[in-house]
């Protein structure tokens, strides 16, 4: 396995989106043809699946030196009903574009850190954005919570409204690792809440753990796992930390490089935590991520419904996701489009009556094809090609795919191609040979972080 991780240890996305987002052209986007986009998409889906809303809560009251998300460290709450209030005026903005009410399938409010806004604050988002849409049958409503800062309040009041999942984002419970990603928490503390959680109802209680942090052993990530499983999480994230101090505003300079595990610490991190979970009872469900046989995301991967988007992977699927909030990512599957990344201006184009998209993607032929395959290989660990609707670089793309056969990775089978248990942990260097766009212009600075 060594000598795979020293092979396949390369920088390359993790497909939320196909194109990923450095290879977007900007310059044949406008935010009118993104308004085209939503119209088309509305039109065609909503009556049958529904749409799908992402809200970006930004703000955070500590910087936590491990995040690569968009956020804003404060700790006045004077900002949360200025910020609401343009939240839901952005979501005025889009209801002008529907010819009917939006049936919504698929909620959750992401961050920065959405339990630092008040339960009461959060009520009057949410109801408001209720009042203007049919809320669908089986709907998913989820929140990320920050352990420190979730009330039972919070969770009650997010259940009465409808919320069902919630994820707590646990990291590492050792007190060296949390003191240098500055994200101090207790074991008691995330007890609490998932003891709270549990008590009023919630069936998709997950916790996020990250391997690949600095200072981390196994010897800790071990104990880390077996205090998560004293808890029973219905599923769990296990992310690759990814290291992209370069990004601007990530704020990932809180450590020396020096003190991250080597690709070969990192890799037995994954694999001897990845075997440690299945001991427990938990089932491996996509890339990253693993469930009780109950939860839905594992029943949605055995029906072949698992689906995987700019919210990660999800048990439901609608063609429209409508991103609200600053820097927050729509998508309509035939585009995407990203939200201005400042509070302020965000703020200022929807006070102007703009829809505050800043860049995006309009997807051809070819984008939608290789976006098809990528999210099959991202979501069911296989896809078959059509040859009568492939690309210029198929051929190409299936001698590079002979070699990972050699190395196990991938059975070939025609045109099908099947990622293999032991090729699991290398799922986006399968999905990477069919990225055509990075293929095309191979980037002349490292943009992505490592595959492991």
């Amino acid at each position: 396995m060594n000598s795979l991780i020293d092979k396949y240890n390369i920088p390359g996305p993790r497909y939320t989106s196909y194109p990923t987002v450095p290879y977007w052209d900007e310059n044949s986007f406008t935010p009118e043809l993104w308004k085209q986009s939503v119209i088309r998409t509305f039109k065609e889906s909503n009556a049958e699946e529904g749409i799908s809303i992402y809200i970006h809560l930004p703000f955070c009251e500590a910087l936590c030196t491990f995040c690569a998300c968009h956020k804003r460290i404060t700790k006045q709450h004077s900002v949360e009903i200025p910020y609401l209030e343009s939240v839901l005026k952005e979501w005025q903005l889009y209801l002008k574009l529907f010819n009917e009410k939006p049936k919504l399938k698929e909620l959750h409010l992401g961050g920065g850190t959405p339990t630092f806004f008040s339960p009461k604050n959060l009520k009057t988002l949410l109801e408001g954005i209720f009042e203007t849409v049919e809320i669908a049958e089986h709907q998913e409503f989820s929140f990320e919570g920050h352990p420190n800062n979730t009330t039972k309040e919070h969770l009650q009041t997010l259940y009465d409204l409808g919320f069902r999942r919630v994820s707590f984002g646990v990291q590492d419970y050792d007190p060296k690792v949390q003191k240098a990603i500055n994200r101090i928490q207790s074991f008691e503390k995330v007890r609490e809440v998932t003891e709270w959680a549990k008590e009023i109802g919630y069936r998709g209680i997950s916790h996020d753990l990250v391997f690949g942090l600095p200072h981390q052993t196994w010897e800790a990530m071990e104990s880390t796992i077996r205090k998560t499983m004293e808890l029973k999480p219905d599923r769990l994230a296990f992310y690759s930390y990814a290291h992209v101090p370069w990004v601007k505003g990530v704020g990932q300079r809180g450590f020396d490089e020096n003190d991250l595990p080597s690709g070969e610490e990192k890799r037995r991190l994954y694999e001897d935590g990845k075997k440690l979970l299945e001991e427990l009872g938990y089932i491996e469900v996509g890339m990253d991520h693993f469930s009780l046989e109950h939860d839905d995301l594992y029943q949605s991967l055995i029906q072949k419904k698992l689906h995987r988007n700019f919210m990660g992977y999800t048990s439901s699927k609608t063609q429209l996701m409508v991103g609200l909030g600053m820097s927050a990512i729509s998508d309509s599957w035939y585009a995407f489009a990203q939200n201005i990344k400042t509070v302020e201006e965000y703020q200022k184009m929807v006070e102007e009556g703009e829809i505050p998209v800043v860049k995006g993607h309009i997807l051809n032929d070819e984008d939608l094809t290789v976006r098809r395959h990528i999210l099959n290989l991202m979501c069911q660990l296989e896809t078959t090609f059509d040859i009568n609707n492939s690309f210029p670089e198929l051929e190409n793309a299936f001698e590079m795919l002979k070699e990972m056969e050699n190395d196990e990775l991938v059975e070939i089978n025609g045109h099908h191609i099947q990622i293999t248990e032991k090729g699991r942990a290398f799922t986006r260097n399968v999905a990477m040979v069919f990225d055509l766009r990075m293929m095309r212009n191979k980037p002349e600075t490292r943009i992505f972080s490592m595959t492991i």
